[in-house]
């Protein structure tokens, strides 16, 4: 009977240990899908400088905040800090392009806000 007991409570406890087990959720943050280093690089390659920028040698540093919708276009992109010249809207134009992954919760895609901060330099 004692072993029929323990026996029993050996594979009570495996099945509830394995239920709480299978219940994993994953979480995830929206990102560029070939990492902060490929986005950045795009940018650096691909932002189109006014001829006032670079008149003034415009630099420093670009904070953006946006939406990455499940469909993973970036939408709702706003300037948190920026150099002026024109190259903040050009580096909006140029994120509004690209797709991101979308943020995870639960195991299931949402919209999801991120920041980034890009230096530029016009020079």
């Amino acid at each position: 009977m004692k072993k029929t007991f323990i026996l029993l409570f050996i594979c009570i406890n495996s099945i509830s240990f394995a239920q709480q087990n299978s219940k994993v959720t994953t979480n995830a943050e929206p990102a560029f899908p070939k990492g902060d280093d490929a986005l950045y690089t795009y940018v650096y390659f691909n932002l189109k400088y006014s001829d006032e920028a670079k008149q003034k040698y415009a630099e420093g540093e670009v904070t953006l905040s946006f939406d990455v919708q499940t469909d993973s276009t970036a939408t709702n992109i706003l300037v948190i800090k920026g150099v002026g010249y024109g190259v903040d809207e050009e580096l909006k134009k140029l994120i509004s392009k690209l797709k991101f992954s979308p943020g995870i919760q639960n195991g299931v895609p949402i919209k999801m806000n991120t920041m980034y901060s890009f230096p530029v330099k016009a020079h």
